[in-house]
């Protein structure tokens, strides 16, 4: 599950962080507004926790940002602000979830659990793209009918194109959506390529094609078969 935290509390984040990438979360942090609305229009997420207070914004107007844009990402907002009133004007706006701080980390990664659940329930758990279907249940992949034996993070790249049929992704996008936001100390991407060439090797074994299309000073998208 990749999890983003909008919290401007440095100490109250990075506790967060490193909890949840203990539990095997993949965490990306934002201190602010701008960072969170820079980061959710850059990467996919699974779920957000939203604080409400932020330095440069309402945490609100975030989470009505994702209910009119994003529909299928879980959010769960985390406040300061505990009355009932608060509770249900954040769950009445959209919220999957709503817990008061101060609160017990092993409670947050519980409830970001549930709202995962709940979403992948509500949503497909097929990908089907020409002659590509991807079983994210299975966690599997199939091209031109044929299975392909992919290793994990080969899987999440394919899967990260599957649900970004129509961008260009850059090596930055796949190195932090699939290696989180410690990645951006890299000095270099090359172990991106290094995992699209594999990639691309298994797809045309099957297919006799190349449906990775490599856009020249950008980065990468994925073709139809």
């Amino acid at each position: 599950m990749k999890v983003l935290i909008v919290e401007d509390q440095v100490e109250l984040a990075k506790n967060i962080e490193e909890y949840l990438v203990k539990e095997g979360f993949q965490i990306s942090v934002a201190p602010d507004f701008f960072t969170a609305t820079d980061k959710l229009a850059a990467y996919e997420y699974d779920v957000v926790i939203i604080d409400l207070m932020l330095p440069d914004g309402n945490g609100m107007d975030l989470l009505y940002s994702l209910r009119a844009n994003r529909k299928n990402i879980g959010t769960l907002i985390l406040s300061a602000k505990n009355s009932i009133d608060d509770k249900v004007r954040g769950l009445d706006a959209g919220a999957d979830d709503y817990l008061g701080k101060p609160f017990h980390l092993l409670e947050l990664a519980s409830r970001l659990k549930a709202i995962y659940r709940t979403r992948k329930q509500e949503s497909s758990n097929v990908i089907e793209l020409d002659r590509m279907l991807i079983d994210t249940d299975k966690k599997e992949a199939r091209v031109a009918d044929q299975k392909l034996d992919l290793t994990k993070k080969e899987y999440e790249m394919l899967l990260f194109f599957a649900n970004n049929a129509k961008r260009v992704l850059t090596k930055q996008n796949i190195a932090e959506h699939l290696w989180g936001d410690f990645i951006d100390q890299s000095d270099s991407f090359d172990f991106v390529y290094q995992h699209i060439k594999n990639l691309r090797k298994k797809i045309q074994k099957a297919t006799g094609t190349d449906i990775l299309e490599t856009v020249y000073g950008v980065g990468y998208k994925l073709k139809t078969l």
